[in-house]
């Protein structure tokens, strides 16, 4: 289990990770997403215990990540973005200096490593020298480097960059499962591979974490309307009047005439409203065939641009209020100083006519 609590990590005056918390389960596989710079690697860095977070407490399997560093790390293997290895080594080679590092002892070494070689679908491929590989096989050499040892928690970030369609549909078939044993934490830009393996998500930006759900939730939450996508025969071009006849749909627009004579048409309605049997009692009525009806799925890319772009406005509406106050503040200041020094003038120039008078009364006297 990973426990994030209430973490905060700065660079002098700069807040890379603003007090996030969150908890990995158990055998659960979870994705962290976030635009760049959003604090992913940061808080990746963090776990691993590669950096020390300023506030707050990391915990790998109930080791701290500050008090108990050794503990925690043997609980990890890492995976990070850019595959570190030796080229001029082979497969096994390479993996069995990585178990060396890990103290996995040496009785115990050869056959783990084997374990992993096969796990990792490299046993065809051990004798082969690193540099000699594709960009494919050389993804899943650092991956047997971070499994190596059996770690209870694997840290995988960005496992496909950079990689060829059938590789990455490869490494997702590997993670899915690597999460059969281990505790996952990926990070990726392909959210349509996040959705695919991971069983939730957080979704940082800006160093914050603006949403924690499963993709399927999320994808629900921030879908604003419903879309449907219809091909009709309409040999009298009634469609366009069916918009009057559903108050529910919003739009009606075609999108493309087809060979064989039918249209395809959009639908629009709201997230709530779900128009598919009125139409399916509506057009047959309006002389209408309807030859196809599928619904557009909302997507993780969907939710997460929400997401980001919510909070984005959020955060500069926040500025923008913040900045008011201090605007009004500043005048207030300054109308209170402008009202003293008129006060200050006022009774000074009454001081002045007051020590007139006297001495006008004085020289009568």
């Amino acid at each position: 289990m990973i426990e994030v609590k209430n973490v905060t990590k700065k660079y002098g005056n700069f807040t890379a990770v603003n007090n996030i918390s969150f908890t990995v389960n158990d055998g659960e596989v979870v994705g962290l997403l976030g635009p760049n710079g959003a604090g992913k690697s940061t808080t990746m860095n963090m776990i691993t215990s590669f950096i020390e977070q300023t506030e707050g407490t990391i915990e790998i399997n109930g080791y701290d990540t500050i008090k108990k560093t050794k503990q925690a790390k043997k609980q990890i293997g890492y995976m990070p973005e850019n595959v570190p290895l030796y080229p001029e080594l082979t497969v096994k080679e390479f993996v069995t200096y990585m178990a060396e590092l890990k103290l996995v002892a040496r009785a115990k070494r050869k056959e783990n490593v084997q374990e992993v070689l096969k796990e990792t679908g490299l046993e065809e491929v051990q004798n082969k020298i690193i540099k000699n590989l594709s960009r494919g096989y050389k993804q899943r050499v650092s991956m047997a480097g971070a499994l190596v040892g059996n770690p209870e928690v694997l840290i995988l970030d960005e496992p496909t960059v950079g990689l060829d369609p059938k590789q990455i549909i490869e490494i997702r078939s590997l993670i899915k499962n690597l999460g059969k044993k281990h505790t996952v934490i990926v990070s990726s830009h392909i959210l349509s591979e996040i959705s695919q393996v991971c069983e939730r998500v957080i979704i940082l930006n800006k160093g914050k974490i603006v949403a924690i759900d499963t993709p399927a939730n999320l994808e629900e939450k921030t879908k604003e309307q419903n879309i449907l996508y219809l091909t009709v025969e309409d040999p009298e071009e009634k469609m366009s009047s069916v918009q009057s006849k559903i108050k529910d749909i919003k739009e009606i627009s075609m999108v493309k005439d087809n060979e064989d004579g039918t249209k395809q048409y959009k639908v629009i309605s709201e997230a709530q409203k779900d128009v598919r049997k009125n139409l399916f009692e509506v057009l047959p009525k309006e002389g209408i065939t309807i030859f196809e009806l599928k619904k557009a799925e909302a997507s993780l890319e969907d939710a997460f641009i929400k997401l980001v772009e919510t909070t984005e406005e959020k955060q500069e509406s926040k500025k923008q209020k913040e900045d008011k106050n201090k605007q009004e503040s500043k005048d207030e200041k300054k109308e209170k100083k402008q009202k003293e020094k008129a006060n200050k003038q006022e009774e000074k120039e009454q001081k002045k006519k007051e020590k007139e008078e006297n001495k006008d009364k004085g020289g009568k006297k």
